[in-house]
């Protein structure tokens, strides 16, 4: 079967999305079309598309498909990518016919920087930002992030973004009420974002993320670079240095870490030192991964649920700290391969910005404390 339609697949685009758009441009059924160019994996309930069959259907050489459509390429490395597909901007989307285009976007992307939009990380029922010229700030850290991965890869720039937004949500739970600091400019972007009063229909934890953004790619310009994690698990002298710009970074001059709670000193104590920290799931380890295009991806009511919970939390408080450190897009970074277990979120949450010690008889008691 040769489709008479043979529309190119977006960027990034997942298999499911494509063939949803193909089947509507030809009328036919979504499974009947996913079932004709894809053939099951031995051991598993999961189908895997058939590049050549799909080259052969829609005209188009396999190679060419593939340079679209991560789930074709040989090899690819899927910790580089969200394990959970996503909308894009829907500029760069519209161009596409035969419905709504689903991407697997790279951990790096953030921002549209062609159109001005804020993309995020994926989030219940998310839909993409415009940002106005008060918001340019975060479209100049986008381009500042694709420096930092540039210039230290993939692995270290992940680990270091996830890391800054994990120290702006302790921050900005922690406000230490002082009159200047990250926190206001944090609070002037939210109210941009999510105007107090339509918190019902305009909150969004991904616009969370993005009111910190700017200062969590300024941090981790400094998490990332080798040198500066040197000196944060150096003598008190080049700890003292790695302070000092973390002030700078963060427009907080005279920074200084508080004694036994302070996520910056517990990461400079117990992180610092190590590897990157990696994704806890990756794409193919998820349902959506070789699923029919007939099956309608869903937000789970758990997601709901949390999305609720974060809603009224932020309308009582208009503090996004909390939003960001009990969000599933830090949790490479707050549960790592070396972090205590701890038992339940708070006391998770809790160790993630403690300096005392973490022994095992001691986290019961401490959490608690």
């Amino acid at each position: 079967m040769r489709l008479p339609v043979a529309v190119p697949p977006a960027r990034h685009e997942t298999a499911a999305s494509y063939l949803a758009r193909l089947a509507s441009l030809h009328g036919l059924a979504p499974g009947g079309l996913w079932h004709e160019v894809s053939s099951p994996q031995p051991g598993t309930r999961r189908r895997a598309i058939d590049p050549g069959q799909l080259a052969a259907i829609t005209g188009r050489p396999a190679e060419h498909m593939a340079r679209a459509l991560p789930e074709l390429r040989p090899g690819p490395d899927w910790q580089a990518w969200r394990h959970q597909p996503q909308p894009r901007c829907p500029r760069c989307d519209a161009r596409h016919d035969g419905g709504p285009v689903t991407r697997l976007l790279p951990h790096h992307r953030y921002v549209c920087t062609r159109h001005r939009y804020w993309i995020g990380p994926p989030d219940a029922g998310q839909p993409a930002t415009p940002l106005g010229p008060e918001l340019a700030g975060l479209v100049q850290a986008q381009r500042r992030h694709l420096r930092l991965l540039r210039r230290y890869g993939p692995a270290a720039a992940y680990d270091a973004m996830l890391t800054g937004f994990l120290i702006c949500g302790h921050l900005w739970t922690d406000w230490p009420g002082e009159p200047t600091g990250p926190w206001q400019r944090w609070t002037r972007r939210a109210e941009i974002l999510i105007p107090p009063g339509t918190e019902s229909s305009q909150f969004s934890a991904s616009r969370i993320f993005a009111a910190a953004y700017p200062e969590a790619v300024g941090l981790a310009g400094l998490i990332a670079s080798p040198a500066w994690r040197r000196l944060a698990a150096g003598d008190p002298a080049q700890q003292q240095q790695f302070i000092a710009a973390i002030g700078q970074r963060l427009g907080w001059p005279g920074y200084q870490p508080a004694d036994t709670a302070d996520a910056i000193a517990h990461w400079m104590k117990y992180d610092s030192w190590r590897p990157p920290s990696r994704p806890h799931t990756t794409f193919p380890q998820t349902r959506r991964y070789g699923s029919s295009p007939a099956r309608a991806a869903t937000t789970s009511r758990q997601s709901l649920q949390r999305h609720e919970r974060s809603t009224l939390w932020f309308q009582l408080h208009r503090r996004g700290g909390r939003v960001l450190l009990h969000h599933g897009h830090i949790r490479p970074v707050l549960v790592r391969d070396w972090s205590p277990e701890m038992d339940g979120i708070a006391a998770t949450i809790w160790a993630s910005r403690t300096t005392l010690p973490l022994e095992p008889r001691d986290r019961l008691n401490l959490a608690a404390s």
